[in-house]
């Protein structure tokens, strides 16, 4: 039995979706078939059921890295193999529109969490596999998206001039990372991705944009797109290379 999440081997699939709310959590296993809530501890809620006949479960992770490593390494000890972050982010790339999906290719590492397992320049990067598989299933269900980099922090409310005494800089570096290309910003990415690195794990991510950098335009806007996406790569990666 797991200390955090209250899950043991057996209860959980091998293929988990990483929300962080815990009502989204439930929202995800409405889609599964022959759901069941397997464990209710903190933040971490979880739900194990199947897709089209493939074993799957739903984990929230809460907000931000450290709480999502502690759902990433505890499931992978219940025998999880494939991860996919269903989350919500900020436009970074003013070529974003609200209620797309982003689906992260690698993440920068401007959290704390990933650098108390790896030095800094370890790359964050998604599983090529599951990035491929949520590629394909964006686009068998015609969903609006794009593919790229996204930034990983850990305050949520540090963009505040008026009242962050950072507030300033971290407007400065905001126009560094358009310049860099990034496209989202959210707060769970780098770590799952680092950790499934460095695990021998697969970590993939699709993210709902529900506004630009610190204002939220629409909490829902593309969540169900993001929702369904993850599950149809799930099912793509059960039938083209499944996870032992």
């Amino acid at each position: 039995m797991q200390y955090h999440l209250r899950v043991k081997p057996g209860e959980v699939a091998k293929y988990v979706l990483l929300p962080g709310d815990p009502a989204r959590a439930e929202l995800i296993a409405k889609r599964f078939d022959d759901a069941k809530e397997i464990a209710y501890n903190r933040e971490f809620r979880t739900f194990t059921g199947k897709v089209s006949g493939v074993p799957i479960s739903v984990t929230s992770t809460g907000i931000g890295c450290p709480s999502t490593a502690i759902a990433v390494e505890e499931l992978a000890k219940c025998g999880a193999k494939t991860f996919i972050r269903v989350g919500t982010a900020g436009a970074v790339s003013p070529k974003l529109r609200v209620g797309e999906v982003v689906i992260a290719s690698a993440a920068v590492r401007e959290e704390g969490t990933s650098r108390q397992y790896v030095p800094i320049g370890y790359p964050a990067v998604s599983d090529l596999e599951v990035t491929n598989a949520l590629i394909e299933a964006a686009r068998r269900l015609k969903a609006k998206y794009q593919v790229g980099l996204a930034l990983s922090k850990d305050a949520f409310y540090s963009e505040e001039p008026e009242r962050v005494p950072l507030g300033e800089h971290a407007a400065e570096r905001w126009k560094l990372w358009q310049r860099a290309n990034v496209l989202a910003t959210e707060m769970e990415c780098s770590t799952i991705y680092t950790l499934c690195g460095i695990r021998g794990l697969r970590g993939g991510a699709v993210l709902a944009i529900i506004g630009p950098i610190g204002k939220i335009v629409d909490p829902h806007a593309g969540v169900d797109e993001a929702i369904n996406v993850s599950i149809e790569a799930v099912k793509l990666l059960a039938k083209t290379r499944p996870r032992k």
